[in-house]
């Protein structure tokens, strides 16, 4: 588990690198699918304009040609030729053989009768003077009317051309197929869902819509604005969005409207939508991944080095700790061994007059005789410890020589043995028979030993137990070795390692960080110096190797050694 302080420099990075990295994603995005949006939709938009207008073209086009059609026969035949009904039949006839556009011919004078007639219906001697388009036809000359149902009472529209013959006029009346102007305008419908339709400046369908409406009622939209113009524009209607396109022919006021669905239309650019959005969250979460990974990569690398560091800095401590801790002992060792050697002088000297002189015969003789040999063991006390403040100050170089772990351990057991017993304290071993031997110091390893074992038959008191384990293990690896390994690993891969656990009352926590330090000792005023163990980390260090210690109060300690394997 990561502390609080990791997990929160975790997030910073993820943070970091999915800011830098989604929030240029997301603006290219936006922009790339911005831009095509608007180019597409103004494609869509263009395309839809070019199409009513060709429409619109074509059916102003068919439109003119009807009309001239109606007045270049009016203009080159008589009043007197077209009022007789076999000639106009006739001449109806060649007009069907070039045009199948209309569906009857007529003749109407100047008072409104119908005085000759052409075509399916019975028309003739009708009179339309109190129709609307007789009067549009005799004041503007050339006349297209709305759809109107009339006398037949069925919806159509009709052309009309009028004509002056010195004082008559006349008109030529044609009604349009339907039909075909409707499928005229039906070619501009797209699509399953498009439509297209005409109205007239009253709202009202001149064409049948394919989809709603009825040819001759209201139609619900757009409303007329005649324009010289093609607009296109987006709408709402039939509970939806639709595109709509509106035009205005040039010789009749109608508008022609074109129709079509934009989800069909836009479907192509939906699709981009869905690919980009796909795209986005493909990014989102192959960002996110790297970021975790790369951040938990980067968190490992930084706990790594946070622990190495860590380990460095107790180590320099450790041998700043060392270095002043020498250079004070070879002070206080000179200063203080020369005092010493006088001291124990002069016991000496004032011992021989205790015998010499006549104050055996006192009777404090016996007191004075006892404190003079006290000051002789505490002088020898003191200059024990000097010489091993001394050994510790020199750190002179190590003896080479080739050592056995497994006999020098041997060997400092049986020092404690006597004492261990004593205390009913029993010390196992599990010694390796495959342990390797090593180029070393083996005084200075005993000393090791020696003051590991003492500190943990101090800790125990009575009745416990000691182990003592020797292996040989892989640098940094925590597996055994076989000889083959040996053999492929070679020497410098190789150590020794020693285990010596007691079941004593264990370390405190706050004790195991000082436990290495000068002079910090746990046992009572007189019986430590605090330096045994520091001069043990100090020795082991000398020899290449390192020493750890594991502890839980309750549950005993252990101490583990690792030597170095070195060859000649």
């Amino acid at each position: 588990m990561l502390d609080k302080g990791y997990r929160k420099l975790r997030w910073k990075i993820i943070a970091a690198t999915l800011c830098f990295s989604l929030i240029p994603l997301f603006v290219l995005g936006f922009t790339i699918y911005y831009q095509f949006r608007e180019s597409y939709t103004e494609k869509i938009l263009q395309n839809l304009r070019t199409l009513a207008e060709n429409r619109r073209n074509a059916i102003d086009l068919f439109l003119d040609e009807r009309v001239s059609q109606l007045t270049t026969l009016a203009y080159t035949q008589r009043y007197s030729e077209l009022q007789d009904m076999q000639y106009l039949e006739k001449v109806f006839t060649l007009m069907q053989m070039r045009s199948k556009s209309f569906i009857d011919l007529g003749i109407i004078d100047q008072d409104g009768n119908h005085v000759a007639y052409s075509g399916p219906y019975k028309l003739r001697g009708l009179n339309y003077r109190n129709e609307e388009w007789f009067h549009e036809v005799m004041l503007r000359g050339v006349y297209i009317s709305d759809v109107f149902m009339g006398f037949r009472k069925f919806p159509h529209f009709i052309m009309a051309v009028m004509r002056r013959e010195g004082d008559r006029s006349w008109i030529l009346r044609a009604t349009i197929d339907t039909n075909i102007f409707d499928a005229l305008v039906k070619e501009a419908q797209v699509g399953e869902t498009g439509d297209a339709f005409v109205i007239n400046k009253e709202n009202i369908l001149q064409t049948t819509p394919r989809f709603s409406g009825t040819l001759h009622s209201k139609a619900p939209y757009p409303k007329y604005s005649p324009s010289s113009n093609t607009r296109v524009e987006a709408l709402k209607a039939n509970g939806g969005q639709i595109l709509l396109a509106t035009t205005s022919f040039k010789n009749k006021e109608w508008l022609l409207v074109v129709q079509e669905d934009p989800t069909v239309e836009l479907l192509p650019l939906f699709h981009a939508l869905n690919m980009a959005i796909m795209l986005v969250i493909g990014g989102i979460l192959l960002i996110t991944t790297g970021a975790v990974l790369v951040s938990r990569a980067i968190l490992q690398q930084l706990i790594r080095a946070d622990r190495e560091k860590a380990i460095l800095d107790s180590s320099l401590m450790q041998s700043s700790k060392m270095a002043a801790l020498g250079k004070m002992a070879a002070g206080i060792a000179h200063e203080v061994n020369n005092p010493l050697a006088v001291i124990k002088e002069k016991v000496g000297w004032v011992k021989d007059l205790l015998v010499e002189e006549d104050i055996a015969k006192s009777k404090n003789f016996t007191e004075f005789q006892d404190a003079m040999t006290k000051v002789e063991y505490h002088v020898e006390r003191a200059k024990k410890v000097i010489h091993r403040l001394l050994g510790f100050a020199r750190r002179m170089e190590p003896v080479e020589e080739k050592v056995n772990i497994n006999k020098i351990l041997s060997e400092t057991i049986g020092f404690l043995e006597n004492d261990a017993r004593y205390k009913n304290i029993e010390i196992k071993t599990d010694f390796s028979e495959k342990l390797p031997e090593t180029i070393s110091d083996s005084s200075q390893i005993q000393q090791v030993f020696l003051n590991i074992l003492n500190n943990a038959v101090d800790a125990i008191g009575k009745d416990g137990e000691i182990q003592i384990r020797t292996s040989s293990v892989l640098k940094d690896k925590a597996k055994g070795y076989t000889p083959f390994e040996f053999q492929q690993e070679g020497l410098r891969d190789q150590e020794i390692e020693v285990c010596i656990s007691d079941n004593g009352p264990g370390i405190p926590h706050e004790t195991l960080q000082r436990i290495f330090d000068p002079f910090f000792t746990t046992k009572e005023v007189g019986r430590g110096t605090g330096l045994g163990l520091a001069i043990s980390y100090s020795i082991v260090e000398k020899l290449g190797g390192r020493i750890m210690v594991a502890s839980e109060p309750g549950k005993g300690a252990t101490f583990t050694i690792y030597f170095p394997v070195r060859g000649e």
